[in-house]
């Protein structure tokens, strides 16, 4: 019997004892130039990060408005949740359930300048394999892909599909930008970007 009436509780002491950890993190960025001149451009632009590496991320940019694609999966709601308690706004949809929702969603919200945050690889894998939806969301808005990734100095990983990394208290982490991505036009590029997005953030994680 699944205690359904439980999970509001459980997902609130999750979001405190996870806020207690994330305040332990040190950070050093790097490529940290790449982002912001789209910022201080005002161009909207798509973070890509492998679904691995969310958590540090997410505690990172939180309170910035940025908007996520999360999944329509019963495990979304629960990073739903935090994300909407650390400033995020969100789309729901993946590209297995509700995909061409939520890339409509994520294809507005760049419309409207609006700076979208999406694991290429998610929700279910395979992991660090980039799906077509991301790419194809950027080129419809015309807008460049920015590969991150973070790594840290010690961490948990779960016996998930995509090793889930959750790092340990007092934690360094290195939080890496790539520049960049624009994505060409048509199926060849769309092809393109697909292969320069993974090719970007493999490079980001082979550097940290």
């Amino acid at each position: 019997m699944r205690l359904r009436w439980a999970e509001p509780l459980l997902t609130a002491v999750g979001f405190v004892l996870v806020g207690l950890l994330a305040r332990t993190w040190r950070y050093r960025l790097a490529g940290r130039e790449h982002p912001q001149t789209l910022y201080d451009g005002r161009r909207p632009f798509v973070f890509a990060l492998w679904h691995s590496r969310i958590l540090p991320l997410l505690y990172l940019h939180r309170h910035e408005a940025m908007v996520l694609l999360i999944s329509r999966h019963r495990d979304g709601g629960l990073l739903a949740t935090l994300a909407e308690r650390w400033g995020y706004r969100f789309v729901r949809g993946s590209t297995r359930r509700g995909g061409e929702i939520g890339l409509r969603g994520v294809v507005r919200a760049l419309q409207a300048g609006g700076v979208v945050a999406i694991t290429p690889d998610g929700p279910r894998g395979p992991a660090q394999r980039v799906k077509p939806g991301i790419v194809a969301a950027a080129q419809h808005a015309g807008v460049p892909v920015v590969p991150a990734t973070a790594r840290p100095s010690r961490a948990w990983q779960l016996s998930s599909w995509d090793r889930f990394c959750i790092p340990k208290p007092f934690a360094t982490i290195d939080v890496v930008y790539g520049a960049p991505l624009g994505i060409g036009p048509g199926k060849a590029g769309l092809r393109a970007g697909i292969d320069a997005v993974e090719r970007g953030l493999n490079a980001l994680a082979d550097a940290t």
